[in-house]
C-alpha cells in the first residue's frame, strides 16, 4: 500500500484536528512591585501535540508604567498549533511572574492558568493570579528572613486539580493577554465550535 493510502486509511481510522493560537502576553497588574518577567507554557492531555510554533517561552522584564493605572507592558508574542484526536484534555496555558527580591533573588510573584478559547476568534483572557502562602507565622517569619517564599516545584501544578485542596494562595495581580484562535476539523469529532447559521427559507 502506498504511503499516502495508508496516511489516507489512519485518518479514518484516527481523524485529527488542529488548533491554532496566536496572540501576545499583553499586560500585567501588579501594585506592589516595580519590575517583572514572566514564563508560560502549555499543559494538555495525553493525546495532544504541539506540531508548530513553541511550547514554552519568557519574556523580556519590564518596569512597571509611569501612566495612571501603572501596568506592566510586555506584547510579548505567543504562537503555537495544536493536533489531537480528542478534546479531553483541552490546552491550557500556565504563567508564572517573577521578580527580585530585596536580596536581588528571583522571588515568585504569581502563578496562574487558563483554558485556551474553544471557540475561534479574537479573545481578551484576563488571568487572575495568586502565590502559596506559609502554613504557619514560623515559616511566614523563616522565608522573610532567608529571602525565598514558598514556590511550587514545577509551575504547571497550579492547572491540575490533585492536591490543590491542600495549598494555601493568596491573590496577587492579573495578566493580560489577547488571542486569537483557529480551529480546523473539529467537525471531525461531532463537535460544532462555532454558531450555526440560520436559513431564511422565506
Amino acid at each position: 500500500m502506498a504511503e499516502s493510502e495508508e496516511e489516507a486509511v489512519r485518518s479514518k481510522e484516527d481523524p485529527i484536528f488542529l488548533v491554532m493560537l496566536y496572540g501576545q502576553i499583553e499586560s500585567a497588574e501588579f501594585p506592589e512591585f516595580d519590575e517583572l518577567y514572566c514564563n508560560y507554557s502549555f499543559v494538555y492531555g495525553q493525546d495532544w501535540a504541539v506540531v508548530s510554533g513553541l511550547s514554552a517561552g519568557i519574556t523580556q522584564t519590564t518596569k512597571r508604567g509611569s501612566c495612571p493605572k501603572k501596568h506592566f507592558v510586555w506584547n510579548f508574542p505567543i504562537d503555537a498549533t495544536f493536533k489531537s484526536t480528542n478534546p479531553f484534555g483541552w490546552p491550557q496555558i500556565v504563567i508564572s511572574v517573577y521578580g527580585l527580591n530585596y536580596l536581588g533573588r528571583d522571588e515568585v510573584r504569581g502563578y496562574g492558568s487558563v483554558h485556551l478559547p474553544i471557540s475561534p476568534g479574537r479573545h481578551t483572557l484576563e488571568v487572575a493570579m495568586f502565590v502559596p502562602e506559609p502554613a504557619s507565622l514560623f515559616q511566614k517569619f523563616l522565608s522573610w528572613i532567608v529571602g525565598t517564599r514558598p514556590e511550587f516545584v514545577d509551575p504547571k501544578f497550579v492547572a491540575q486539580s490533585e492536591g490543590r485542596e491542600i495549598t494555601r494562595v493568596r491573590s496577587q495581580g492579573y495578566i493580560k493577554l489577547c488571542v486569537s484562535v483557529v480551529t480546523k476539523d473539529l467537525w471531525k469529532q461531532g463537535y460544532r465550535n462555532t454558531a450555526k447559521k440560520m436559513v431564511n427559507s422565506s
